[in-house]
């Protein structure tokens, strides 16, 4: 089994580890040491700290139907929208935080936890159009009480259970593919949308945020081979300090000013007027949740916001899954069934998540991939997740601080992961086609289609297809046929909201 850290120095490290400490999280059993958790959990959150600063852009800016913002000022009054950004991103921080050292002290496992990219989006884009805020997060809460159920009668275990060992490894080497792939759209490397394949700029490396990137990816590659610890850490900070250097000087402008040669996400400067005191009015429960406005009457209406949940639901249930699997196998934390170690806290923490997700108007919160940059860097145990969760409950207070680090910083370390992860592909058995095509549609259907839930649908639509091509259908564990249905509504949802709109 492949992992993504093997410093020959572990055991030296482990020495020190104050015992009360190492009963709860297991960090010597585990081959590890205080000043990896730290290391591994830092890297994580400097990974996903740009959570803090996406996130606001997406929920925070967008009107819903009566052309409110999530904090429910209208649009139309142009200070309305950075003040809504300042809200969002404040409990952005915060609710990752919190649930983030949940999962520390009761999952004890180092995968965090922070607002889901994609769910997101889809609360902002699709939803967010044709009801109130308050109706969205609603819908949201309920997606997460109904995974929280799934979790409290063991089902959603039972899932994990079932998938056959084989294409685990599929979800991981897919993962691996798909954030690498991450890392490089993010930092402009390779272009997204109607360019996507394209190197930089027109076939070329153009402008100093992508010069950025190319030096810390090569830096952290010579680190990595000659085995310096902390590497990942080292490559962010330094990639930050010169990014920040560069920036005095040229003043470059964000990708949204200059889309070719700007800085993707985070322009590595400290603006003048930023408040570092956060605003938690999005506290407000009462105000921005509504819990039962989405339903009416109408046999319609009922039926497309079932469909919603449950496309929700599929992306947060197995997202989720991919992740803790990716995750476990990354740091050769994995159970003899394939399960990482307390499976069941891990997904019960992160069901409530997503329901405090939509409570306090952050979106549903999910375990991040990200987590396996920690990983890499050591992380083996939930006192990662503390440093981590630490780290945003600090974000809280200087958002205008962690906004200094660039995508261009943190790209790198992503696509040295993707690159490590991606060595577990010898793991599938290419000859048995069974195995090996359903493993191929999940490996590169989660980068060409940019989504884990996608490719992991489709890779679990072609086993079962193969095994009833086989004679083989009743072998097939009934808890995937069950999977493989929603996974074709799922699919077919457009045609199923046109039908029933």
């Amino acid at each position: 089994m492949a992992q993504l850290s093997t410093r020959p120095d572990a055991a030296a490290e482990s020495a020190g580890v104050p015992k009360g400490l190492d009963n709860f999280f297991h960090i010597t059993a585990r081959g590890s040491s205080l000043s990896r958790e730290v290391r591994g959990g830092l890297v994580t959150f400097f990974s996903m700290a740009y959570i803090i600063a996406l996130n606001p852009i997406i929920i925070g800016t967008t009107p819903d139907v009566n052309g409110n913002l999530i904090s429910g000022l209208p649009i139309a009054d142009g200070a309305n929208v950075p003040l809504t950004m300042a809200m969002v991103a404040a409990v952005t921080a915060l609710i990752a935080g919190v649930m983030t050292l949940l999962m520390g002290v009761i999952g004890k496992f180092p995968v965090a936890l922070a607002a889901g990219l994609g769910i997101n989006a889809l609360a902002a884009y699709t939803l967010a159009p044709t009801m109130p805020w308050s109706q969205v997060m609603g819908l949201i809460v309920w997606e997460g009480v109904i995974i929280t159920i799934l979790v409290l009668t063991k089902f959603r275990k039972a899932v994990m259970d079932a998938v056959p060992h084989s294409l685990r490894t599929g979800i991981s080497v897919g993962i691996g593919l798909f954030i690498a792939l991450i890392g490089l759209v993010d930092a402009g490397f390779i272009r997204k949308g109607s360019q996507m394949g394209q190197l930089g700029v027109n076939g070329s490396i153009i402008g100093w945020p992508l010069l950025v990137f190319v030096i810390v990816l090569v830096a952290l590659i010579i680190m990595w081979v000659k085995r310096v610890k902390g590497a990942m850490l080292i490559a962010i900070i330094g990639g930050t300090v010169v990014a920040v250097i560069i920036q005095a000087f040229v003043k470059d402008g964000g990708s949204q000013a200059n889309p070719d040669t700007g800085w993707r996400l985070n322009i590595p400067e400290l603006v003048g007027g930023q408040s570092w005191l956060p605003n938690f009015e999005l506290l407000k429960v009462w105000e921005h949740v509504d819990l039962l406005g989405a339903f009416h009457a109408d046999f319609r209406a009922w039926a497309v916001v079932i469909l919603t949940i449950l496309a929700l639901m599929l992306a947060d249930f197995f997202d989720t899954m991919g992740t803790i699997v990716a995750t476990g196998k990354a740091g050769n934390l994995l159970q003899a069934d394939g399960n990482p170690p307390r499976t069941q806290s891990i997904l019960l923490v992160d069901s409530l998540a997503a329901i405090f997700g939509g409570l306090f108007s952050t979106s549903s919160n999910t375990s991040y991939i990200e987590s396996t940059a920690g990983v890499a860097d050591g992380a083996r145990t939930g006192f990662a997740n503390i440093i981590t969760g630490a780290a945003f409950l600090v974000a809280t207070f200087i958002t205008p601080l962690v906004n200094l680090v660039p995508s261009e910083a943190v790209a790198p370390v992503l696509v040295m992961v993707g690159f490590l992860m991606l060595q577990q592909v010898t793991d599938i058995d290419w000859t048995d086609l069974e195995v090996a095509i359903p493993a191929f549609f999940m490996v590169t259907m989660m980068a060409f289609t940019y989504s884990i839930t996608v490719g992991m649908g489709l890779g679990f639509l072609a086993f079962m297809i193969i095994q009833v091509v086989k004679g083989k259908a009743r072998k097939v564990n009934p808890l995937l046929w069950v999977i493989g249905v929603l996974f074709l509504i799922y699919f077919l949802q457009g045609l199923i909201m046109q039908w029933v709109s």
